[in-house]
């Protein structure tokens, strides 16, 4: 348990006595990252790190900063505040302190900064980011330069603290996330009986199957095609509209039971959507991060958007989780199969879909799979939500600690 100093007495009008108060421009001054140099420079000759407003993306061979500094995000992931302990590279989509732009202890401006709410963002251009004059308005509370210094090493230290929770139950996630996935391929590929004979299914995503088993494509088993997005300039199209219509995001979802979209039957019909069926399964087909290859059981009747494809089994030789459990089981080839060389971006086809081959156990059978995942994956689900909840509270905990401090309503020890 992090253990947080008495509440410092003391305070009169907002303000800890012998603190001052200033606009942020007087205290430091935030400067423009530059365009990365497109020099030649060999691999051991770029020793700096670049940092965009992300974090660290390169290396080049010049600095633009002193060390220590800090780079704050000013265009794309704006307002993120980076501590960099060596000389570094600032580029041109980023803010950056050092200790020439500030005559305050720069770990204490580290930590202030993060008290700001600079990921709220500014009306700087059309472009969201941060507006540079917009912070330098806001007025912040002062603390002598050894009380800067106290608040910024007590914040390190119960921090790490912090961290190190975080950490744990972050790699713990990940453990539990690599379980539950490797009992789903298991009981979706191999079946629950160890016993029996197995043999090669032929397709090297699936491996060995039940010798009972029979392998299909998918389009042999199914209807699958994908839907549009009606011309939202069309009122008549969206407006008062009843029936759901989905994106590719609800594919993160594992069971889709509701809509926060809807269209008018009108635009079904002159749009061609595909009214797509309770116990369908739908699949997401583009998407740069991981929401491509996903796969959800639709609870409801909907239309769908171009991002999406619907499965429509024969629920009597493929039932619909066993169907999901297997698109599951079946991400990574699908992510595989879907990139585009080179690219930027790719996209699975509804013949990429069509053309799947899929292990088809007897119906009895696969209900019986679905059964056991669904109990199995229950307590695993559970500390799963359990570890999150406590990486929620860790990092709440975090932020009213460093506020706390910042405002001077933690009595340090030692301090002034």
């Amino acid at each position: 348990m992090v253990q947080m100093g008495s509440l410092r007495a003391g305070k009169r009008n907002g303000s800890v006595s012998g603190w001052g108060r200033a606009q942020l421009k007087h205290v430091t001054r935030l400067r423009y990252g530059d365009a990365v140099p497109s020099e030649n420079a060999t691999a051991e000759e770029r020793e700096y790190r670049v940092f965009g407003s992300n974090g660290p993306y390169g290396d080049c061979a010049v600095a633009n900063t002193g060390a220590p500094a800090i780079i704050v995000g000013r265009k794309g992931s704006y307002g993120k505040v980076t501590w960099v302990s060596r000389h570094c590279f600032a580029s041109d989509t980023t803010f950056f302190v050092d200790a020439s732009a500030c005559k305050h202890d720069l770990r204490w401006l580290y930590w202030l900064l993060q008290t700001l709410a600079l990921d709220e963002g500014s009306d700087e251009t059309a472009i969201p980011g941060l507006n540079r004059e917009a912070i330098y308005a806001i007025t912040v509370s002062i603390p002598p330069r050894p009380m800067q210094r106290a608040i910024a090493d007590y914040l390190d230290r119960e921090t790490a603290r912090l961290d190190v929770l975080v950490a744990q139950n972050r790699k713990l996630l990940d453990v539990l996330r690599e379980r539950r996935a490797a009992l789903i391929t298991t009981a979706v590929l191999r079946g629950l009986n160890p016993d029996v004979s197995f043999r090669d299914s032929g397709v090297p995503w699936i491996g060995d199957v039940p010798a009972h088993w029979e392998i299909w494509k998918l389009g042999h088993l199914a209807s699958i095609g994908n839907g549009s997005t009606p011309n939202r300039g069309r009122r008549e199209y969206w407006e008062n509209g009843d029936v759901p219509w989905l994106n590719s995001s609800v594919a993160n979802q594992e069971e889709v039971t509701g809509a926060d979209q809807f269209v008018t039957r009108l635009a079904v019909r002159d749009c061609h959507l595909p009214l797509v069926r309770t116990g369908s399964v739908i699949v997401a087909i583009t998407g740069q991060g991981k929401t491509r290859g996903r796969a959800a059981v639709l609870s409801m009747d909907s239309t769908i958007n171009q991002h999406l494809a619907f499965v429509s089994a024969d629920s009597c030789r493929l039932t619909s989780w066993y169907l999901k459990w297997t698109l599951s089981a079946a991400y990574d080839y699908l992510r595989n199969i879907s990139d585009d060389i080179g690219g930027t971006k790719g996209a699975l086809t509804c013949e990429h879909l069509v053309n799947l081959r899929v292990p088809v156990p007897p119906e009895a059978e696969q209900q019986e799979i679905v059964t056991e995942i669904a109990s199995s994956t229950r307590a695993i689900d559970d500390l799963s939500k359990e570890a999150e909840r406590t990486v929620a509270l860790l990092k709440e905990r975090r932020a009213s600690l460093t506020s706390a401090a910042i405002a001077g309503a933690i009595d340090l020890e030692g301090g002034p």
